[in-house]
């Protein structure tokens, strides 16, 4: 009996150990993709990364092939996709958090509702909805009405690709909050308004913070929405109501000539800088701040 139950647990650690030998190795192999890019953007991006690329607009097309046939570095720089990007996504923060927060709130409180259960589907329909078909949607609903491409209408974009993440990382971090902490402030006369906005929220910062920050690195490097509702602009723009340039613009618009293609790295290496540290601080404030 003994015997047989020794061959048994031999036999469950080797298959243990095979199983995990072949996770890491499939991961591994999944990760070498990822490592092969991330080598060829910095490679070739750091070339280009210097104070000009922080401080100057977009070269033209003329000035780029002038710089190439005598083996110059590519005058000019991004500094209006760096503003553009700056001011849109700034815009889609201050649109999509109040609501995000807001439509998380009551869901989390109201859960058993038949109209919180049509916001929740919406929400999970939103989330799946392709970017494109939400550009298409913010030219509809902003640009055919103003009469024209401008930041407001790719902060609009923007705003509806954040939103279903930012509902989501509330309602749930304020699901997993102890019944104690409401039912302790309501014992102490607090309003149920008081309670929410003063307990609540800041008991479940670190979770809904997290979903915020992992909501603008979505979106920091879509393309489609914007192509159909910001434009892009050679020059640096701060009225929301005028066409407006962005990292994923200028990306698109480097890749389309032949002149400017050695931007496309620098451009993409200086964007996943950016994603990365944003996940990074996510990463700190979920530790930190663990719900």
């Amino acid at each position: 009996m003994s015997l047989n139950i020794k061959t048994s647990i031999d036999s469950r650690n080797g298959k243990n150990k095979l199983i995990y030998i072949l996770v890491c190795l499939f991961s591994f192999l999944a990760m070498i993709p990822l490592f092969l890019i991330l080598w060829d953007v910095v490679s070739k991006g750091y070339k280009n990364f210097n104070i000009n690329l922080f401080t100057e607009v977009t070269p033209s097309s003329m000035d780029a092939l002038i710089a190439n046939m005598n083996g110059d570095p590519i005058p000019g720089g991004i500094l209006n996709g760096i503003t553009g990007s700056i001011l849109i996504v700034g815009l889609a923060i201050l649109f999509s958090v109040p609501i995000g927060l807001f439509i998380g709130i009551y869901l989390s409180e109201n859960r058993d509702k038949k109209f919180a259960g049509l916001v929740s589907y919406l929400t999970d329909l939103l989330q799946g909805m392709p970017s494109i078909v939400i550009g298409i949607i913010a030219y509809a609903w902003v640009v055919k009405p103003l009469g024209g491409y401008s930041a407001l209408a790719g902060s609009v974009a923007l705003t509806m690709m954040m939103l279903p993440m930012i509902v989501r990382s509330t309602e749930e971090t304020l699901k997993m909050l102890p019944a104690s902490y409401k039912e302790a402030g309501l014992a102490l006369g607090s309003s149920y308004t008081s309670v929410v906005f003063n307990i609540l929220l800041p008991s479940g910062f670190g979770g809904i913070f997290t979903g915020i920050l992992l909501a603008i690195s979505r979106v920091m490097g879509e393309t489609a929405p914007l192509m159909l509702t910001a434009l892009g602009a050679s020059v640096v723009n701060w009225d929301v109501m005028e066409p407006t340039s962005a990292l994923p613009l200028l990306i698109w618009d480097f890749y389309n000539d032949p002149n400017l293609v050695e931007l496309v790295w620098s451009s993409s290496l200086l964007l996943l800088i950016v994603i990365f540290l944003l996940n990074w601080i996510a990463k700190i404030v979920a530790r930190k701040w663990k719900v």
